[in-house]
């Protein structure tokens, strides 16, 4: 288990100095205003639809994490007299109840940051924590039509697992070095980057679930 209190600080390419902590429910304001700074392809690519915003359920779903099967990590700028924090993204993993060592994960940064090497920054971070937690795999869900997204996974030895007409399931193997897979790191970014994950999905099914239902909340 991750400890809570987890986090690490970084200086991007471009100087801009973040802080990565885990995710924590006192955030779940800041995680509504980060959605809304999303552009709509942003969104797409992330939920797989053009949210127009998040439900107090899926808030509490995102910010109620156990660092163990659920865990997300925050990138921010704080402020020069360490009195606020500036949320600019978040990535996360969610460990399948059946599948300890396979986990659903994704990538989510506000697009007046993204070509900054922060996404690549969380992903490396959010692939050493998992790894250390036991997760070899990641799962991820991509559109049929995204061939861009087809070859990528061919490079990171992508396994498809399940074909309908709305997707494609895939499971990619995450890299167990940063340093002499580093081809394999830059690929795995630009998936996650390029295909929405399916943690919607994923809170979809957990909804359904708890109300015996097939509909997921608004």
């Amino acid at each position: 288990m991750i400890d809570l209190s987890w986090e690490e600080h970084h200086t991007l390419p471009d100087g801009t100095e973040v802080l990565l902590r885990l995710l924590c429910p006192t955030d779940a304001d800041a995680l509504r205003v980060g959605f809304q700074r999303l552009s709509p392809e942003s969104r797409y690519r992330r939920f797989l639809s053009v949210l127009p915003a998040l439900s107090d359920e899926m808030v509490r779903y995102l910010t109620e994490t156990d660092g163990e099967c659920h865990v997300a990590i925050v990138a921010g700028i704080v402020s020069p007299d360490l009195k606020s924090e500036e949320g600019i993204a978040v990535a996360r993993y969610i460990r399948l109840p059946d599948e300890p060592d396979v986990a659903e994960a994704a990538v989510t940064v506000i697009d007046d940051f993204q070509g900054k090497g922060l996404g690549k920054l969380l992903l490396t971070t959010l692939v050493r924590l998992a790894s250390g937690e036991g997760i070899r795999m990641f799962r991820a869900e991509v559109l049929p039509s995204n061939t861009a997204v087809q070859k990528l996974l061919a490079s990171v030895g992508a396994i498809e697992r399940e074909r309908t007409q709305e997707s494609v399931t895939y499971d990619i193997p995450i890299p167990q070095g940063e340093g002499s897979h580093e081809h394999r790191w830059q690929a795995l970014f630009d998936l996650l980057k390029h295909a929405a994950a399916s943690l919607t999905l994923v809170f979809r099914h957990e909804w359904s679930s708890r109300q015996g239902s097939e509909q997921a909340p608004p």
